[in-house]
């Protein structure tokens, strides 16, 4: 009968997969920087593969960790090329479908519209988003992402902005 192998400690595993880490991390981000196009995904590619060695610490063969490795960080690039693909063509089927779409911004008089753009952005946006999207106070303290009290107060000055820059004589003429 086959005995089991003896459990490690958290701090045994830990220094084990560290140790693992610092000896294969160089090789791994050199593998991946010479299959991926951009340096981020190739530090995605390392990422998650030491994910997956961690959470399958105890399947790693320990005189073959190395090629263990380089085996899930083919996997995890032939897993990020095939989302990347998804991803394109996503993306693709939505500028297709964006294409189609007309935006309709409602019908302003000149002189509210210079008021308006005279505004600091943020004013814009929580006008904007009561305005033309129609939210109330508890979706825009949502969206904005404050307290109800807070988006009131927020809304209540902007509304007083846009009142002082409507009475603004360069604005007037």
């Amino acid at each position: 009968m086959a005995r089991a192998a003896p459990s490690l400690s958290n701090d045994d595993i830990a220094a084990r997969f560290e140790r693992l880490y610092r000896a294969c991390y160089q090789d791994l981000l050199g593998f991946a920087l010479r299959r991926t196009d951009r340096p981020e995904g190739a530090a995605d590619v390392v990422a998650d593969t030491f994910l997956v060695a961690w959470r399958r610490f105890h399947e790693i063969p320990p005189e073959q960790a190395r090629a263990w490795l380089f085996g899930v960080a083919r996997n995890v690039m032939s897993n990020h090329r095939r989302a990347d693909r998804r991803s394109a063509g996503l993306a693709e089927r939505l500028r297709q479908e964006l294409t189609q779409v007309t935006t309709v911004e409602p019908e302003v008089p000149e002189e509210i519209r210079r008021a308006f753009r005279s505004l600091p952005e943020s004013d814009q946006e929580l006008l904007r988003l009561v305005a033309w999207e129609g939210l109330a106070a508890d979706d825009l303290a949502l969206t904005l992402g404050c307290t109800v009290n807070a988006a009131r107060i927020r809304l209540h000055r902007a509304r007083r902005r846009l009142a002082a820059a409507l009475r603004e004589p360069s604005l007037n003429r």
